[in-house]
């Protein structure tokens, strides 16, 4: 077994204390939108409505602008059991990428015949994206300046070069003058295929945007059940409902409302620490004028990017699994997680010592055996649902919106067509199988991370049978 880069180099202790001695718990984002936010009303009475969204994060908040876009006449209702954009939706790392597969290696590993197909679906969303965010002028600091990978073990340069998905191939001395870290040994620019954003605004600006369009959205009205009717559903929220013609769910990470969900997802907890802004001189150390988003290669990959004050976010790593599936706000205060993103912050950029943080938060994702979304319907046709992106999935919730209405208008359609939308993926097992077999994973991809990458009997049995897990 061989060490890390964050191993073999590390700062002192002291650095890392210094630098978290401020920092507060809070997702920045939401934190950055200060007291403007809009707030919605709570459902307190029985309407009616073409379609009910259940969720107001980007899944539901896609799918209520678009089936206002396709139809100006529907009647469309938001549900949200809390506020808008407050979960993955208002604290993720703000990667908008156009990959509708979690990556071009587990599209083709996956869903080789179709890659070509969903790669072009893929840009063609994100290009979607761009232009909703300028028409509806919402401003989510929207900037489309693509994503690095980089290798910081001799394997990820191999890993690199032969990657198939196109992108720009940069050695050490081409990667350094990029962005200068020690730890890099190479990268790969995917000039055109990510874009940067500000999560929090994004989902007020569609919000807002959905709104002016004549969605209602209701804010703290937890939906408790559905309720089959003659020619309907009944949405059941604690102190109303809503008797609508269709529903799209758009939950998450939380419990499904069908019982036949129950196991296709479980809760990933993953962390993010935030910076105090960068003077002009701690970004020149650095270069990053491009202001590409980062990702490195190993299983425990690390994210990051800045922001538009010149922020840094860094996150990722690790990525938790706590037994009983339950979704609890206790969970997204580790600390022994931000002092190892804090120590493998200043191995990255050693440069920046003396930087201290100013927010760390963490929050759940929605993961499932396939590493993205899945889709289906229930109650004769009038239910449809998405869920399972499992951490990228801020650009494929339009696609996914995009699906479910497709779904429940009966269309046949390029996106219906394909696999990845008709085939379920494999569900998790019951406790304590699924805490015991995905921690075996995690120590799996851990072990291969410190053996070049070499993937154990217990990853390769995985593959096999199409079961994974990813940070």
């Amino acid at each position: 077994m061989h060490t890390t880069v964050f191993e073999r180099s590390f700062p002192g202790s002291a650095i890392v204390e210094q630098a978290l001695a401020d920092t507060v718990h809070r997702p920045f984002w939401i934190d950055d939108l200060g007291d403007d936010v809009v707030r919605y009303p709570q459902l307190e009475s029985e309407l009616q409505a073409d379609l009910v969204v259940v969720g107001a994060g980007y899944t539901g908040l896609w799918t209520a602008l678009r089936a206002k876009e396709r139809n100006p006449e529907l009647d469309v209702i938001v549900v949200e059991a809390q506020r808008v954009g407050w979960a993955a939706s208002g604290r993720n790392g703000g990667f908008c990428v156009a990959s509708l597969t979690h990556g071009y290696e587990n599209g083709k590993n996956r869903w080789p015949k179709e890659l070509d197909q969903l790669e072009r679906l893929g840009m063609e969303n994100l290009d979607g994206i761009q232009e909703t965010v300028e028409r509806y002028q919402i401003d989510c600091d929207f900037e489309r300046t693509g994503e690095f990978n980089v290798a910081v073990e001799p394997h990820h340069v191999e890993w690199l070069k032969s990657d198939g998905g196109g992108g720009v191939f940069l050695d050490t001395d081409a990667m350094r003058a990029s962005v200068n870290s020690p730890t890099y040994l190479a990268g790969r620019w995917h000039k055109d295929g990510a874009a940067m954003i500000h999560p929090a605004k994004l989902a007020a600006g569609l919000a807002r945007a959905a709104t002016e369009l004549g969605v209602q959205i209701f804010e703290e009205s937890r939906v408790s059940g559905l309720e089959e009717l003659p020619g309907g559903v009944r949405v059941h929220t604690g102190s109303g409902g809503v008797r609508a013609k269709q529903v799209a769910l758009a939950t998450n990470v939380f419990p499904s409302l069908l019982k036949r969900n129950s196991f296709m997802t479980v809760p990933v907890y993953d962390y993010a620490l935030m910076t105090e802004p960068l003077t002009d001189e701690q970004l020149a150390a650095i270069g990053w004028k491009e202001r590409q988003g980062i990702g490195d290669m190993a299983n425990q990959f690390h994210y990051y990017r800045l922001s538009k004050d010149n922020r840094i976010l860094f996150g990722g790593y690790d990525a938790i699994y706590y037994a009983g599936r339950q979704v609890k706000e206790a969970y997204e205060d580790r600390e022994e997680t931000f002092r190892k993103l804090a120590s493998h912050f200043f191995t990255t950029f050693p440069q920046l010592e003396g930087l201290k943080f100013s927010h760390k938060w963490g929050g759940a994702i929605d993961s499932s055996t396939q590493f993205c979304t899945f889709f289906g319907t229930a109650r004769k046709g009038r239910v449809a649902y998405a869920a399972g992106f499992t951490g990228l999935g801020v650009g494929s919730t339009r696609f996914a919106a995009d699906v479910m209405l497709d779904l429940l208008a009966g269309h046949e359609t390029e996106r219906t067509r394909l696999e990845m939308v008709r085939k379920r993926p494999l569900p998790f097992p019951p406790e304590p199988f699924a805490c015991i077999g995905i921690n075996l994973t995690r120590w799996s991809m851990d072990r291969a991370d410190h053996n070049a990458g070499k993937r154990n009997l217990i990853l390769k049995t995985l593959d096999a049978v199409g079961l994974g897990f990813d940070s």
